[in-house]
Protein backbone atom coordinates (compact mmCIF):
# COMPACT_ATOMS: atom_id res chain seq x y z
CA UNK A 1 0.00 0.00 0.00
CA UNK A 2 1.38 3.47 -0.86
CA UNK A 3 2.71 5.30 2.17
CA UNK A 4 1.68 8.85 1.25
CA UNK A 5 -2.09 9.46 1.62
CA UNK A 6 -3.89 11.22 -1.23
CA UNK A 7 -5.55 13.34 1.45
CA UNK A 8 -6.47 13.19 5.12
CA UNK A 9 -9.85 13.52 6.77
CA UNK A 10 -10.12 14.99 10.25
CA UNK A 11 -13.41 13.69 11.56
CA UNK A 12 -15.42 15.75 14.01
CA UNK A 13 -18.65 15.10 15.87
CA UNK A 14 -20.58 12.35 14.10
CA UNK A 15 -17.74 11.13 11.86
CA UNK A 16 -15.56 8.75 13.84
CA UNK A 17 -14.49 6.40 11.06
CA UNK A 18 -14.60 5.81 7.31
CA UNK A 19 -16.44 2.45 7.09
CA UNK A 20 -15.19 1.49 3.60
CA UNK A 21 -11.51 2.02 4.45
CA UNK A 22 -9.65 -1.26 3.85
CA UNK A 23 -6.12 -2.56 4.42
CA UNK A 24 -5.96 -0.19 7.37
CA UNK A 25 -2.65 0.56 9.05
CA UNK A 26 -2.53 2.35 12.39
CA UNK A 27 0.11 5.06 12.79
CA UNK A 28 1.05 6.22 16.29
CA UNK A 29 3.08 9.36 15.61
CA UNK A 30 4.81 11.20 18.42
CA UNK A 31 5.30 14.93 18.06
CA UNK A 32 7.16 17.69 19.97
CA UNK A 33 3.70 18.89 21.05
CA UNK A 34 2.53 15.63 22.55
CA UNK A 35 0.31 12.89 21.19
CA UNK A 36 -2.37 13.38 18.52
CA UNK A 37 -6.01 12.87 19.46
CA UNK A 38 -5.91 9.29 18.20
CA UNK A 39 -3.79 7.00 16.03
CA UNK A 40 -3.89 8.06 12.38
CA UNK A 41 -5.50 5.37 10.25
CA UNK A 42 -4.26 4.96 6.68
CA UNK A 43 -6.13 2.64 4.37
CA UNK A 44 -7.40 2.17 0.84
CA UNK A 45 -10.58 3.84 -0.38
CA UNK A 46 -11.65 3.65 -4.02
CA UNK A 47 -8.14 2.41 -4.80
CA UNK A 48 -6.41 5.34 -3.13
CA UNK A 49 -4.56 5.68 0.20
CA UNK A 50 -6.53 7.91 2.57
CA UNK A 51 -5.71 8.99 6.13
CA UNK A 52 -8.24 9.46 8.90
CA UNK A 53 -7.86 11.14 12.30
CA UNK A 54 -10.60 11.30 14.93
CA UNK A 55 -10.34 14.86 16.28
CA UNK A 56 -12.06 14.12 19.58
CA UNK A 57 -10.32 10.78 20.12
CA UNK A 58 -11.69 7.26 20.03
CA UNK A 59 -15.12 7.40 21.67
CA UNK A 60 -15.26 11.22 21.60
CA UNK A 61 -13.58 11.86 24.95
CA UNK A 62 -11.65 15.07 24.18
CA UNK A 63 -13.44 18.41 24.53
CA UNK A 64 -12.92 21.12 21.87
CA UNK A 65 -10.57 23.13 24.11
CA UNK A 66 -8.45 20.10 24.98
CA UNK A 67 -7.93 18.83 21.42
CA UNK A 68 -4.19 18.85 20.71
CA UNK A 69 -4.51 20.69 17.41
CA UNK A 70 -0.77 21.22 17.03
CA UNK A 71 0.02 17.53 17.50
CA UNK A 72 -2.73 16.54 15.06
CA UNK A 73 -1.52 18.81 12.25
CA UNK A 74 2.16 18.11 12.92
CA UNK A 75 1.54 14.36 12.80
CA UNK A 76 -0.30 14.61 9.48
CA UNK A 77 2.54 16.72 8.07
CA UNK A 78 5.11 14.19 9.31
CA UNK A 79 3.11 11.41 7.64
CA UNK A 80 3.42 13.22 4.31
CA UNK A 81 -0.14 14.49 4.04
CA UNK A 82 -0.53 17.56 1.83
CA UNK A 83 -4.32 18.02 1.66
CA UNK A 84 -6.79 17.95 4.56
CA UNK A 85 -10.58 17.74 4.57
CA UNK A 86 -11.90 18.85 7.95
CA UNK A 87 -15.41 17.79 8.99
CA UNK A 88 -17.09 20.13 11.48
CA UNK A 89 -20.55 20.12 13.05
CA UNK A 90 -21.90 23.64 13.44
CA UNK A 91 -24.92 25.74 14.35
CA UNK A 92 -26.64 28.08 11.90
CA UNK A 93 -26.85 31.82 12.50
CA UNK A 94 -29.05 32.41 9.42
CA UNK A 95 -32.64 31.51 8.65
CA UNK A 96 -31.74 30.20 5.18
CA UNK A 97 -28.88 27.99 6.42
CA UNK A 98 -30.99 25.16 7.77
CA UNK A 99 -30.25 22.12 9.95
CA UNK A 100 -29.17 19.32 7.65
CA UNK A 101 -27.54 21.73 5.17
CA UNK A 102 -23.81 21.69 4.41
CA UNK A 103 -21.60 24.78 4.18
CA UNK A 104 -18.17 25.13 2.56
CA UNK A 105 -16.92 28.16 4.53
CA UNK A 106 -14.64 30.74 2.97
CA UNK A 107 -13.97 32.93 6.02
CA UNK A 108 -13.11 32.28 9.66
CA UNK A 109 -13.36 34.26 12.89
CA UNK A 110 -11.36 32.94 15.85
CA UNK A 111 -13.23 33.66 19.10
CA UNK A 112 -11.36 31.04 21.16
CA UNK A 113 -9.33 32.04 24.22
CA UNK A 114 -7.37 29.09 25.61
CA UNK A 115 -5.70 27.32 22.68
CA UNK A 116 -2.14 27.07 21.41
CA UNK A 117 -2.56 28.58 17.96
CA UNK A 118 0.90 28.55 16.37
CA UNK A 119 3.95 26.35 15.89
CA UNK A 120 6.19 29.40 16.03
CA UNK A 121 7.23 30.30 19.55
CA UNK A 122 10.44 30.29 21.57
CA UNK A 123 13.23 31.63 19.33
CA UNK A 124 11.58 31.57 15.91
CA UNK A 125 8.85 34.00 14.80
CA UNK A 126 6.78 33.68 11.64
CA UNK A 127 3.92 35.91 10.54
CA UNK A 128 1.69 33.74 8.38
CA UNK A 129 -0.86 35.37 6.10
CA UNK A 130 -4.43 34.36 6.88
CA UNK A 131 -6.58 36.77 4.85
CA UNK A 132 -8.01 33.72 3.08
CA UNK A 133 -7.93 31.01 5.78
CA UNK A 134 -9.10 28.10 3.62
CA UNK A 135 -7.62 26.68 0.42
CA UNK A 136 -9.88 28.05 -2.33
CA UNK A 137 -8.88 25.35 -4.82
CA UNK A 138 -9.56 22.44 -2.45
CA UNK A 139 -12.76 24.06 -1.16
CA UNK A 140 -14.02 24.31 -4.75
CA UNK A 141 -13.31 20.61 -5.33
CA UNK A 142 -15.09 19.66 -2.12
CA UNK A 143 -18.07 21.78 -3.15
CA UNK A 144 -18.26 19.98 -6.50
CA UNK A 145 -18.42 16.59 -4.79
CA UNK A 146 -20.98 17.72 -2.20
CA UNK A 147 -23.21 18.96 -5.01
CA UNK A 148 -23.26 15.47 -6.56
CA UNK A 149 -24.74 13.95 -3.38
CA UNK A 150 -28.03 15.82 -3.52
CA UNK A 151 -27.39 17.54 -0.19
CA UNK A 152 -28.32 21.19 0.17
CA UNK A 153 -24.98 22.97 0.15
CA UNK A 154 -23.98 26.62 0.55
CA UNK A 155 -20.80 27.49 -1.41
CA UNK A 156 -19.52 29.98 1.16
CA UNK A 157 -20.03 31.17 4.71
CA UNK A 158 -18.41 33.01 7.58
CA UNK A 159 -17.52 30.58 10.36
CA UNK A 160 -16.94 31.70 13.96
CA UNK A 161 -15.16 29.32 16.34
CA UNK A 162 -16.15 29.61 20.01
CA UNK A 163 -14.30 28.07 22.92
CA UNK A 164 -16.95 25.61 24.09
CA UNK A 165 -17.71 23.07 25.29
CA UNK A 166 -20.89 24.89 26.30
CA UNK A 167 -23.29 26.21 23.68
CA UNK A 168 -23.78 29.97 23.25
CA UNK A 169 -26.05 32.18 25.31
CA UNK A 170 -28.86 33.83 23.35
CA UNK A 171 -27.09 37.20 23.63
CA UNK A 172 -23.85 35.73 22.29
CA UNK A 173 -25.69 34.06 19.43
CA UNK A 174 -27.45 37.28 18.44
CA UNK A 175 -24.16 39.18 18.72
CA UNK A 176 -22.51 36.76 16.30
CA UNK A 177 -25.41 37.33 13.92
CA UNK A 178 -24.97 41.10 14.21
CA UNK A 179 -21.30 40.67 13.38
CA UNK A 180 -22.27 38.97 10.12
CA UNK A 181 -21.40 35.40 11.03
CA UNK A 182 -23.21 32.58 9.23
CA UNK A 183 -22.29 29.49 11.23
CA UNK A 184 -20.79 28.74 14.64
CA UNK A 185 -18.69 25.81 15.80
CA UNK A 186 -16.00 24.82 18.29
CA UNK A 187 -13.07 23.24 16.41
CA UNK A 188 -12.06 25.01 13.18
CA UNK A 189 -9.73 27.39 15.04
CA UNK A 190 -6.82 27.05 15.45
CA UNK A 191 -6.81 23.98 13.20
CA UNK A 192 -7.11 26.01 9.99
CA UNK A 193 -4.27 28.37 10.94
CA UNK A 194 -1.96 25.55 11.98
CA UNK A 195 -2.64 23.80 8.68
CA UNK A 196 -1.64 27.03 6.93
CA UNK A 197 1.61 27.18 8.92
CA UNK A 198 2.27 23.56 7.97
CA UNK A 199 1.66 24.47 4.30
CA UNK A 200 -1.23 22.03 3.97
CA UNK A 201 -4.23 22.61 1.73
CA UNK A 202 -7.18 22.77 4.12
CA UNK A 203 -10.91 22.83 3.41
CA UNK A 204 -13.92 22.41 5.67
CA UNK A 205 -17.16 20.50 5.25
CA UNK A 206 -19.37 22.15 7.88
CA UNK A 207 -22.67 20.38 8.45
CA UNK A 208 -25.42 22.25 10.25
CA UNK A 209 -27.06 20.47 13.16
CA UNK A 210 -29.18 23.24 14.71
CA UNK A 211 -30.14 26.93 14.78
CA UNK A 212 -27.94 27.61 17.82
CA UNK A 213 -30.15 29.49 20.34
CA UNK A 214 -31.07 32.73 18.53
CA UNK A 215 -34.07 31.24 16.68
CA UNK A 216 -36.99 31.79 19.07
CA UNK A 217 -39.43 29.60 17.13
CA UNK A 218 -37.03 26.66 17.44
CA UNK A 219 -36.07 24.83 20.63
CA UNK A 220 -32.63 25.75 22.06
CA UNK A 221 -29.87 23.43 20.89
CA UNK A 222 -29.36 20.21 22.86
CA UNK A 223 -26.99 17.26 22.47
CA UNK A 224 -29.97 15.01 21.59
CA UNK A 225 -30.97 17.40 18.78
CA UNK A 226 -27.40 17.57 17.47
CA UNK A 227 -26.97 13.79 17.38
CA UNK A 228 -30.23 13.31 15.48
CA UNK A 229 -29.13 15.62 12.66
CA UNK A 230 -25.54 14.34 12.79
CA UNK A 231 -26.70 10.88 11.84
CA UNK A 232 -28.48 12.25 8.77
CA UNK A 233 -25.58 14.47 7.68
CA UNK A 234 -22.93 11.77 8.07
CA UNK A 235 -24.35 9.83 5.11
CA UNK A 236 -23.65 12.75 2.76
CA UNK A 237 -20.19 13.37 4.19
CA UNK A 238 -19.08 9.76 3.74
CA UNK A 239 -20.27 9.93 0.13
CA UNK A 240 -18.23 13.11 -0.42
CA UNK A 241 -15.09 11.46 0.95
CA UNK A 242 -15.56 8.44 -1.33
CA UNK A 243 -16.09 10.71 -4.32
CA UNK A 244 -12.93 12.69 -3.57
CA UNK A 245 -10.95 9.46 -3.33
CA UNK A 246 -12.41 8.24 -6.62
CA UNK A 247 -12.05 11.52 -8.54
CA UNK A 248 -9.00 12.98 -6.70
CA UNK A 249 -8.91 16.37 -4.97
CA UNK A 250 -6.62 17.59 -7.74
CA UNK A 251 -3.05 18.86 -8.04
CA UNK A 252 -1.74 21.55 -5.71
CA UNK A 253 -1.76 24.48 -8.10
CA UNK A 254 -2.58 26.80 -5.17
CA UNK A 255 -0.02 28.76 -3.09
CA UNK A 256 -0.55 26.62 0.03
CA UNK A 257 2.68 24.67 -0.45
CA UNK A 258 4.80 27.81 -0.07
CA UNK A 259 2.87 29.79 2.53
CA UNK A 260 5.89 30.06 4.84
CA UNK A 261 8.09 31.65 2.21
CA UNK A 262 9.08 35.17 3.32
CA UNK A 263 7.24 34.82 6.66
CA UNK A 264 10.20 33.83 8.89
CA UNK A 265 11.33 37.11 10.41
CA UNK A 266 13.88 35.79 12.91
CA UNK A 267 17.57 36.08 12.04
CA UNK A 268 18.68 32.48 11.34
CA UNK A 269 21.75 32.98 13.51
CA UNK A 270 19.64 33.15 16.68
CA UNK A 271 17.46 30.12 15.94
CA UNK A 272 18.54 27.31 18.23
CA UNK A 273 19.43 23.85 17.00
CA UNK A 274 16.60 22.51 19.16
CA UNK A 275 14.02 24.71 17.40
CA UNK A 276 15.43 23.83 13.99
CA UNK A 277 15.05 20.15 14.77
CA UNK A 278 11.60 20.57 16.34
CA UNK A 279 10.21 22.43 13.33
CA UNK A 280 12.18 20.63 10.64
CA UNK A 281 9.08 19.17 8.91
CA UNK A 282 7.81 22.74 8.45
CA UNK A 283 10.91 24.89 7.94
CA UNK A 284 13.79 22.70 6.74
CA UNK A 285 13.45 23.82 3.13
CA UNK A 286 13.71 27.48 4.15
CA UNK A 287 16.70 27.25 6.49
Amino acid sequence: MPQIPLFAVIGGSGLYAIPDLSEVEEHNISTPYGEPSAPILVGMLEGQPIAFLARHGIGHHISPTKVNYRANIYALKKLGVEQVISVNACGSLREDYKPGDIVIPNQLFDFTKKRDNTFFEDDLVAHIGSAEPFCARLSARVLEEVQTTGATVHPQGTFITIEGPRFSTRLESNTFRAWGMDIVGMTTSPEAFLAREAELCYAVVAHITDYDVWHKSEKPVTVEMVIKILNKNTKFIKEVICNLAKNSPGERTCPCSSELKDTLITNPSVISAETRQKLAPLIAKYL
